[in-house]
C-alpha cells in the first residue's frame, strides 16, 4: 500500500541539499583568483626575492656612488664677483675665485678655472649660477639656495650623465621585462605540459586564465619599478642631489606609466607564444621574437643615446617608447604633449596586442605535441 502526498496549492517544494549547484565564478572573479596565485607562487619563490634584492641594492648602490662622487668640495671651484661671495661663504663644499666683474668671472668659466660662477643679480634671491654648458650639480648641492643658472654654451644632448640614465632606464626595462615575460612563459608550458590547464579551463574561462597571468605578473612587475623609484628618490635625497633628483624625477614617472602599459603588452606576447609549445625545451625557440623586442631598446638607447633623430622614433615606437620617451623628457627634448601621444599610441598598441595575442592563447592551450603554427592558432 502506498501513499502519494501531493502538496497543497501555492507551496513552495524544495529539492535537497545534495541536488544543490554551485555556480562557477564571475570572470572577473576569475582573473582575480589566477592574479592571486601568480602573485603568490612568485613571493614564495627564493630566485625572484633574490634577484628583486639585487636589483634593488644595484639603485641604492648606483645612487650612494653618485652622491660620494658629486660631494668633492676640494676641487670645486667658483669665481665670485662682488657681494655674491656671501653666499659662497656659507657654504664648506666650494672654493671661491675672486672675480673683478662679470665679464672676468665668465672668462673663468670658459677657460675651465672655474666650473661655475657666482653673480649678483635682481632676483630674491639676490645671486645667480653662470655656467658653461650645463646646470653644475655639485655646486648647486653645496649651496644652502637654489638660485638661476645662466649657461653661456648650453649642451647638445650627450654626456656621461645622459649616458648613465639612459642606460639605468633600458636596463630596468629590459631586466623586469624579460624576468617576468619568462616566468610567465615557463608558468603557461608548465600547466599546458601538466595537463592542469585542461582542469583549470573546465573552472574558469581562457580569457581568464591569460587575463589573470598578465595582470598578476604586471603588478609584481609594476611594484618592483616603484620600489626602484622610491629608493632612488630616497638615496638622491638623503645624498644631497636635490638638483638631479628634480630633473630626473618627471622622467621616472613618465617611465612609471610607459612601463605599465609597455610591460602588458609583452607579457601578453610571452603567454601567447609559449602557449605554442607543449615542452620546457622549446620556450626558448618560440618566445624569440618578442625576447628580441624587449632587447633591441636596450641596445639602442645605450648605442643611439645622442642621436635625437633616433631617439624621437623610438619615443613613438611601442616597443622602445617605454626607454625612449623617458629619456627625452628627461633630456628636455620633447614637447609637452609628445609624452601624451606617444602614450595613447602605446595603449592602443597593446590592446591589439592583447587581442591577437588572446586568439593565438585560446586556439593553442590545448594543443599537445609538436609546436602549433601561427597559420593555425589565428585559424583556431
Amino acid at each position: 500500500m502506498s501513499t502519494n502526498i501531493k502538496p497543497a496549492a501555492g507551496t513552495e517544494v524544495r529539492q535537497p541539499a545534495s541536488r544543490a549547484t554551485h555556480s562557477a565564478p564571475s570572470f572577473w572573479a576569475s582573473v582575480w583568483l589566477v592574479s592571486t596565485r601568480e602573485i603568490m607562487s612568485r613571493l614564495r619563490s627564493k630566485a625572484f626575492l633574490i634577484s628583486t634584492g639585487i636589483l634593488l641594492l644595484i639603485a641604492v648602490g648606483s645612487v650612494v656612488a653618485g652622491g660620494v662622487m658629486s660631494a668633492n668640495p676640494s676641487t670645486t671651484k667658483v669665481a665670485v664677483v662682488g657681494t655674491a661671495s656671501a653666499a659662497v661663504g656659507e657654504s664648506s663644499g666650494l672654493t671661491a675665485v675672486p672675480a673683478v666683474d662679470l665679464a672676468a668671472a665668465e672668462e673663468l668659466v670658459r677657460d675651465g678655472t672655474v666650473e661655475a660662477a657666482i653673480v649678483p643679480d635682481d632676483s630674491l634671491i639676490g645671486v645667480g649660477v653662470i655656467a658653461l654648458d650645463s646646470p653644475p650639480s655639485a655646486v648647486m648641492n653645496a649651496l644652502s639656495i637654489s638660485p638661476a643658472v645662466e649657461l653661456l654654451d648650453p649642451a647638445e644632448q650627450g654626456g656621461f650623465l645622459v649616458y648613465i640614465v639612459a642606460l639605468g632606464f633600458g636596463l630596468v626595462f629590459f631586466m623586469s621585462a624579460l624576468t617576468f615575460g619568462s616566468t610567465i612563459a615557463q608558468s603557461v608550458v608548465e600547466e599546458k605540459q601538466t595537463r592542469v590547464v585542461e582542469i583549470l579551463m573546465s573552472t574558469i574561462p581562457v580569457r581568464a586564465l591569460l587575463a589573470g597571468k598578465v595582470l598578476g605578473n604586471s603588478i609584481m612587475a609594476l611594484g618592483q619599478i616603484l620600489a626602484i623609484a622610491l629608493l632612488v628618490g630616497i638615496g638622491m635625497a638623503v645624498t644631497g642631489q636635490r638638483v638631479l633628483l628634480a630633473d630626473l624625477g618627471p622622467a621616472i614617472a613618465w617611465f612609471a606609466v610607459f612601463f605599465a602599459f609597455g610591460f602588458v603588452m609583452i607579457a601578453a606576447l610571452f603567454a601567447a607564444t609559449a602557449s605554442m609549445v607543449s615542452r620546457q625545451e622549446d620556450v626558448g625557440t618560440t618566445t624569440a621574437p618578442v625576447t628580441y623586442l624587449v632587447m633591441i631598446p636596450y641596445f639602442a638607447v645605450i648605442f643611439f643615446n645622442e642621436n635625437p633623430l633616433v631617439m624621437a622614433i623610438m619615443s613613438y615606437v611601442p616597443f622602445s617608447a617605454p626607454v625612449g620617451m623617458p629619456v627625452r623628457v628627461f633630456l628636455g627634448t620633447a614637447e609637452w604633449w609628445e609624452p601624451l601621444v606617444s602614450l595613447v599610441i602605446l595603449a592602443l598598441t597593446t590592446a591589439a596586442v592583447i587581442l591577437f595575442g588572446s586568439r593565438i592563447y585560446r586556439n593553442s592551450l590545448l594543443k599537445m605535441g609538436g609546436r602549433v603554427s601561427y597559420k593555425q592558432a589565428l585559424r583556431g
